[in-house]
């Protein structure tokens, strides 16, 4: 999948206007760190020296060009074109002067198997060529730190520039003109150039020579990795390009997984929907590796369970807060950054989540199903057991003891506490696997136990969330309101779909909450009023509702939407205009790449069709 960017304005200097702001970005990172590149190879996001950290690229969320951003300009630029190497996270753009004069930017963070080990720096590698002719390019790198307020301090040495700020250095090699990349100053591109920008340390070897390894190597992990994905027959080249983006949100230092590599973009236009989604989400994580599970990529669940093991023990059977950041710490207070205006100019840009601070109940019923397949599957390479079965019946016993308790539920409200259906729900799922460990340890006692914990859940989740009035599943027990997430109910094996409860729980959720294939998350109105865009996992439940059924033509037309709704590249953010089919939310969301996997699996013609 390409794009290409229509004809740009151009400045007086011959060089274009930054591109405006929008979420049509490529996404290009190596599990320790990421960086969001935009149609006309601009760097307009990285975060150093992990996804949590400063943004040294901040450009999407404001500031005064060039600050905040690393450029490659064409001069008169007229066409710009960007691409993936196929299932790969190399990053190819394309730029194309009013002459006919073209040059390629390959972009990627390097990632391969070396020593042992995952070789994974925080470093970005640009590698810039002439495709035709002998254009004239200008260098724009313009790091800032202390989100936008400090300027670095800058020095330089024959192949080196180093950008010092107060807390990290920066040091870009480049067999490039130091001069010209200093100044600004354009220049012929007659050859193929390098820029590797990374930690303040010296390169072993040279810098065209270690560029063109680190691309060779890192393109060869990610075909390698790619081809041991089990696809489904259909819509290969999308799941492939959802599979890469989660695993580019992962923190492989400690298995975390981010929920999203940016703050602050707004789920609507200027609501202050603004939050930080840079941490690790029981929720979104469980889902994650559910996901890429489905494929048979379990490599991902087993980095993240080590994440998780450490979450467990050190709840030692008490409250488990919903999110942490990425090296397990607790406090992620919320606070504004003044400095930058947002994205568009929509602020607040906030750094932290106060959800951290909440009491969501359905973490419980993650935690357990996060783990569940590491106990069932033969494949890895170290098997859950007994030990690890009795770590993870104190959190069951943690969500027998709140299961009918208010909490802010999954959608964080920030000042209504109620009992919701879908935190009941998780609560559930957490005895029901629990017994289902049980009996494949053959601990028959503990199996019987939390089945029995399990039924009794599901009788009062069945009586109590169910509204006469409104013939569905309601939100909350003995309320009234409507909220997509009780479509969980089928996917996690609480309900036969079939279940004309569930099958009537549908039909109002699209009434009353789908703008044509999209569907929001609730109806009642929250903190900042009603919900305005289509939340896209909501879509995506309700394509595996459909689907569940027998709806299934209408599933896959709603699936085909959703693949029409993506950037360029292929990737989702969280939300979705229903009027203007623009992309909101902060971006790449793992929820929204999670969904096309799972639609893709159920929805695709089995491979003995064709084959």
């Amino acid at each position: 999948m390409s794009t290409n960017t229509p004809t740009p304005p151009l400045n007086g200097d011959g060089f274009a206007a930054p591109a405006p702001s929008s979420l049509s970005l490529g996404v290009v990172g190596n599990c320790a760190f990421s960086a969001l590149i935009d149609p006309h190879g601009r760097v307009v996001w990285s975060c150093l020296p992990r996804f949590d950290g400063d943004p040294v690229f901040h450009a999407l969320l404001g500031g005064e060009a060039p600050a905040g951003a690393f450029a490659i300009e064409l001069e008169h630029l007229a066409e710009a074109r960007q691409r993936y190497e196929p299932n790969t996270a190399v990053l190819v753009t394309e730029l194309w002067d009013r002459d006919g004069q073209g040059i390629a930017i390959t972009d990627f963070a390097p990632r391969f198997l070396s020593r042992g080990r995952y070789f994974r720096p925080t470093m970005l590698v640009r590698r810039v060529r002439p495709l035709k002719g002998a254009p004239r390019i200008r260098v724009s790198l313009a790091p800032r730190f202390n989100w936008g307020a400090q300027e670095p301090v800058i020095t330089s040495g024959s192949n080196h520039i180093r950008y010092v700020g107060e807390e990290q250095t920066l040091r870009l090699h480049t067999d490039a003109s130091i001069s010209h990349v200093l100044s600004r100053q354009p220049f012929l591109l007659t050859r193929e150039l390098n820029f590797l920008l990374g930690p303040d340390e010296t390169l072993e070897g040279g810098v065209g020579d270690t560029a063109r390894h680190f691309e060779q190597e890192t393109v060869s992990y990610w075909l390698g990795w790619s081809q041991r994905l089990a696809l489904p027959l259909e819509w290969q080249d999308a799941v492939i390009r959802a599979a890469i983006t989660l695993k580019l949100s992962m923190f492989e230092d400690t298995g975390a997984i981010v929920a999203a590599m940016t703050t602050s973009i707004p789920e609507a236009p200027g609501t202050q929907r603004n939050w930080d989604y840079r941490y690790c989400w029981l929720r979104d994580a469980f889902f994650v590796v559910r996901a890429l599970n489905s494929l048979s990529e379990v490599g991902t669940m087993e980095d993240y369970l080590r994440w998780l093991s450490n979450v467990v023990v050190g709840a030692n059977g008490g409250h488990v807060q919903p999110l942490f950041g990425i090296g397990m710490e607790r406090e992620l207070t919320e606070r504004i950054s003044e400095r930058l205006p947002g994205y568009r100019g929509m602020g607040p840009v906030r750094v932290g989540n106060q959800a951290f601070e909440h009491f969501q109940h359905d973490v419980y019923g993650n935690i357990v199903l996060g783990a569940a397949q590491a106990f069932h599957d033969r494949r890895l390479l170290n098997p859950a057991g007994l030990a690890e079965f009795e770590r993870l019946e104190t959190v069951g016993e943690k969500a027998v003891r709140i299961f009918d308790q208010p909490d802010a539920g999954m959608w964080e409200l920030r000042t209504r506490a109620r009992v919701h259906t879908s935190s009941a729900l998780m609560c559930w799922a957490a005895c029901d696997r629990l017994s289902k460990i049980a009996h494949t340890l053959q601990q028959a006692e503990r199996a019987a136990y939390w089945q029995k914990h399990a039924e009794g859940m599901r009788a009062r989740i069945l009586r109590e969330s169910w509204s006469e009035e409104r013939q569905a599943f309601a939100e909350s027990f003995g309320g009234r309101d409507l909220d997509a997430s009780v479509l969980l109910m089928a996917e996690v094996g609480f309900i036969d779909p079939m279940d004309p409860r569930f099958v009537a729980t549908l039909d109002a959720l699209e009434k009353h909450l789908c703008d044509g294939p999209y569907m929001r998350r609730y109806e009642a109105a929250d903190d900042f009023g009603k919900p305005e865009t289509a939340f896209n996992i909501c879509t995506f439940w309700r394509i595996d509702a459909l689907a569940r059924i027998g709806r299934v033509e209408e599933a896959r037309a709603i699936f085909e939407t959703m693949l029409k709704a993506r950037n360029p590249l292929g990737i989702l953010s969280e939300d979705t205009h229903a009027t203007t089919g623009e992309m909101w939310g902060n971006y790449p969301q793992t929820y929204s790449m999670v969904g096309i996997i799972n639609a893709a699996v159920r929805l695709s013609a089995a491979w003995d069709t064709v084959i």
